[in-house]
């Protein structure tokens, strides 16, 4: 089940939020675990005793190690384990098939017959939830968080259908008190509504339209080099809107249940550095890098070579959690040696001046990644990134141009529009690293504000304008056959 279907907004999110208003404080955590149960299993039943597997080993390793004491050696000891057997059911089922492949290559070519297994089934949702995971029984272990005794609030955090499938990457100690004590009022439930609608606009309207421009232009066997940026630029364009959509929908629905989740997005595409690129993008992700992962390896703490070989290998590895081929780990590498050439040269990640020479460069840096991140496989990349940089013919071909439809360059174009306006908006508006307000830099669509008389009107108009919008994507996703989210498949 995904939250831009037909059963989603009609059938199951209804009925959950009548039956959670309607039953008391003390069972709502239950009814919140058990649908997030059923949202889950509506995929595929089997991987739910996976799903719950994981949760339920990982809530006894929580209380080994807070019974074993803070840092001690046992509590390590039990931690091990713990990060061991996560990292091998993760691994088993999101990179054997990849394994396997990758050797049989190398064997085929000496002649010698390859290995067969049976194509292992990737579960939706295994990276975030095996991630959380870790990050509760580490955070136990540093004595950031006590174990908790109660397997219904983990399990719900683990579960929690909002996150489920592509975040955010959220953290027991940061949502364990409102698992204990939230409120639930009228205008936070509003305000979720608000944040669920721009989602589902974004996601629904702008990246899925863009999406068959991106799928096009990649497919094309003989691209020219119109078609190589033109792809780039709308696969640039589709995965924000699709990623962060999905992000302001997972946090609208937390807001009508009584949940704030964090911010996982901050206007990227205005960043002049690629540092500053990662503080915005994946905001979530980002964090459990630096704190599980960075630190883990060592952080900033030894020589500057240390620190800079830290960094490539956190986003090495960071290209690997996304997937099981070459062109991750490809496209980490290129932010890790990014990241540690601009810590060498002492960039600025948060500048309070806008450059549009330096904008334009991290810009065209993030546009190169994303096609390698894109491809199918690394001969596609490279299609592309010959295409793209041979200058040649910038006039689209004749299948590009018998395929592209006026909405979808219109709607390439509105989608720049807003990223511009909003992102320079966010940029003058609010130093970076300060906290997020309520509806703030993932929402380009609507903007909560607050003011006099004088203020009340726009707000007004631009929310009767997000519900007409609201209603049109309803309609064209009811038109269309199939919505998935690009990072289902993460």
């Amino acid at each position: 089940m995904v939250f831009s279907s037909n059963v989603f907004l009609f059938l199951f999110l209804p009925i959950f939020l009548g039956m959670y208003y309607l039953s008391g404080n003390r069972y709502r955590n239950l009814l919140l675990l058990l649908a997030s149960y059923i949202f889950y299993a509506w995929w595929r039943v089997d991987f739910l005793a996976l799903f719950a597997g994981v949760t339920l080993f990982n809530y006894w390793i929580g209380l080994r190690i807070g019974a074993a004491g803070v840092r001690t050696l046992a509590a390590k000891r039990w931690l091990i384990l713990g990060v061991v057997v996560d990292l091998c059911v993760l691994g088993y089922f999101k990179y054997a098939n990849f394994g396997v492949d990758s050797l049989n290559e190398i064997i085929t070519s000496f002649g010698m017959q390859p290995f067969v297994i049976t194509h292992i089934l990737l579960p939706i949702g295994i990276s975030f939830y095996t991630f959380e995971s870790i990050s509760y029984i580490i955070d136990v272990y540093r004595g950031d968080t006590p174990a908790t005794r109660n397997l219904i609030d983990f399990a719900a955090f683990v579960a929690i259908f909002p996150h489920l499938i592509a975040g955010p990457v959220l953290r027991f100690r940061d949502l364990v008190d409102q698992f204990n004590h939230r409120t639930h009022t009228v205008d936070k439930f509003a305000e979720g509504c608000t944040r669920f609608m721009q989602g589902f606009v974004k996601k629904v309207f702008i990246a899925d339209t863009l999406a068959a421009v991106a799928d096009h232009c990649f497919a094309l066997q003989n691209p020219s080099t119109g078609d190589a940026w033109l792809g780039a630029l709308a696969y640039t364009a589709q995965l924000y809107f699709d990623f962060s959509g999905y992000s302001d929908m997972a946090i609208g629905l937390g807001l009508m249940m009584g949940f704030r989740f964090m911010e996982n997005f901050n206007q990227p595409y205005i960043s002049q550095s690629i540092t500053e690129f990662w503080r915005r993008w994946h905001i979530s992700l980002s964090n459990w890098l630096r704190d599980y992962l960075y630190i883990s390896l060592g952080g900033n703490r030894g020589t500057a070579f240390q620190t800079y070989r830290n960094l490539f290998l956190t986003m090495l590895l960071g290209g690997l959690w996304h997937g099981a081929n070459f062109t991750y780990i490809i496209w980490g590498a290129w932010h890790g040696a990014i990241l540690a050439i601009e810590r060498l040269l002492g960039v600025n990640a948060a500048t309070r001046v806008f450059n549009p020479l330096k904008w334009a460069l991290t810009f065209l840096l993030v546009v190169i990644g994303w096609v390698i991140f894109r491809a199918e496989n690394l001969h596609v990349a490279w299609r592309m990134y010959e295409a793209m940089f041979s200058f040649g013919d910038w006039q689209l071909s004749e299948l590009n141009r018998a395929s592209l439809t006026g909405l979808q360059v219109g709607t390439l174009i509105v989608a720049y529009v807003v990223l511009a306006v909003f992102g320079l908006r966010q940029f003058y508006s609010q130093p970076l690293g300060e906290k997020a307000s309520k509806a703030e830099a993932a929402a380009p669509v609507v903007v909560t504000t607050s003011g006099g008389a004088l203020a009340l009107a726009p707000v007004l108009a631009m929310r009767a304008a997000l519900l007409l919008l609201f209603a049109a994507s309803v309609l064209k996703l009811s038109a269309q056959s199939y919505s998935p989210f690009l990072y289902f498949q993460f």
